[in-house]
């Protein structure tokens, strides 16, 4: 009886040594991250380095912006969505080719943000003009429908 209390005790102690290690990687990756965050989610960690996600949108400015009146066009995702991961590489590279600003506002890490702007599924793009939603395209789509979707909606 002792023997199993002993491993038990071993294996409880192993697996906290590795949620702690887990843990502190996690903090040491998310230094200095665009978040304002101490910990993310590590699929939104592989993102920080990758060009397509850059433009980051935190919910304070987004509010802030939209309360002002501002007319912008803004990128929901999440990193663990597949549609969003296939969808980055189309609209990032389309939308600085086509002199866009597209601010994205990342779902995983900011919750709050699928009830405060009425997303549904992700990825969606909303085009807002005097701080008011006139336009959302939502789902994967291919490139030319998101080159339609901007050229009469934002442009």
């Amino acid at each position: 009886m002792k023997k199993v209390i002993i491993f038990t005790a071993v294996i409880v102690v192993l697996f906290g040594a590795l949620a702690l290690v887990t843990s502190l990687q996690n903090k040491q990756q998310a230094e200095g991250n665009p978040f304002n965050k101490t910990t993310l989610h590590p699929e939104t960690v592989k993102q920080l380095e990758n060009p397509n996600y850059q433009n980051i949108i935190l919910p304070e400015e987004l509010d802030q912006k939209l309360a002002d009146g501002a007319t912008m066009t803004v990128y929901f995702y999440s990193p663990t969505c597949p549609a969003c991961v296939e969808t980055s590489p189309i609209v990032v590279p389309l939308a600085e080719e086509m002199n866009i600003d597209l601010p994205m506002f990342n779902l995983l890490e900011f919750e709050d943000g699928w009830r405060d702007y009425g997303i549904e599924s992700t990825p969606t793009i909303i085009h807002y003009v005097d701080g008011k939603e006139v336009e959302r395209i939502v789902g994967y789509q291919e490139e030319p429908t998101f080159r339609s979707w901007f050229e009469e909606t934002v442009k």
